[in-house]
């Protein structure tokens, strides 16, 4: 027994003008935008120089706070006060609102709270990127 399969009226009716209309204004569109960029580049612009010339923003310096055994705080190897701490991190952060890190080195000797308020220091000039750092030590 033989199956007899009708064409289907809306197969052979099928309309390209719609799908060749699109593929037209897509040609278009990108015929126009490649016109307006040749033209800023026709335009002779001579670029000022300069000597020491940066990017805008470059990457920042990490800042190394040490603390010592007797809770003493270190910057740079200069005794630093907490004042002066926020002062420069403040600085620092408006320079690199995003990206500027700050280590914490502290004497395994000392007490927590010196380093909990360099970490204190840290939130309130807006750094979050902060670490402290330990070193190796042999396996118990």
């Amino acid at each position: 027994m033989a199956v007899e399969i009708k064409r289907s009226a809306v197969a052979g009716t099928l309309s390209l003008t719609p799908l060749i209309d699109v593929v037209f204004l897509l040609l278009i569109f990108f015929l126009v935008t490649s016109e307006f960029e040749e033209q800023e580049r026709r335009l002779k612009i001579q670029l000022p120089t300069a000597t020491s010339a940066v990017p805008m923003t470059g990457k920042p310096r990490e800042v190394v706070v040490d603390i010592d055994a007797q809770g003493n705080t270190y910057l740079g190897g200069q005794l630093t006060s907490l004042d002066e701490l926020r002062t420069l991190l403040e600085s620092a952060v408006a320079s690199n609102p995003t990206n500027q890190t700050v280590v914490i080195r502290a004497d395994q000797a000392t007490s927590f709270q010196p380093v909990v308020s360099v970490m204190d220091v840290c939130n309130h000039t807006g750094v979050s990127d902060y670490s402290v750092t330990t070193t190796e030590g042999p396996e118990n």
